[in-house]
């Protein structure tokens, strides 16, 4: 079964965010996706979707001759999983310091900036 606690490794993640998008998906489909971005092997990306299947994160059925899988987990719950370790692990639970630290990092547009504003006004119940 899944330790939600500790959630999905790199790699795994990174395959879960393919399946996400595409799901139900092949290892083709997966692997494409991810060799796109970086130099994998197809048998590494089976491997790693086998291990997956093993673990509980993804499902499988068959299709023809080959598998098709499916996330176990979803999207949502596993970004909040993984921001609440983050937080708690990195910034003692602190969720300004948080966003101090991704504005300080980051190169945040002018957009983003605005959205950021209207959060923060929304939030003092529309403030301006």
């Amino acid at each position: 079964m899944v330790n939600r606690k500790d959630g999905p490794s790199e790699r795994e993640l990174e395959i879960l965010q393919v399946l996400w998008d595409l799901e139900p998906a092949t290892v083709r489909d997966i692997h494409e996706q991810i060799a796109r971005e970086k130099n994998i092997g197809y048998t590494t990306t089976l491997k790693q979707i086998q291990r997956m299947f093993d673990k509980g994160l993804v499902s499988r059925k068959k299709h023809g001759k080959s598998h098709v899988y499916s996330s176990k987990v979803g999207r949502h719950e596993t970004q909040n999983n993984l921001f609440d370790k983050l937080l708690n692990t990195a910034f003692k639970g602190s969720a300004i310091k948080l966003v101090m630290h991704a504005l300080g990092k980051g190169k945040p547009t002018p957009e983003e900036i605005k959205q950021l504003r209207e959060l923060l006004n929304k939030m003092e119940g529309g403030k301006k």
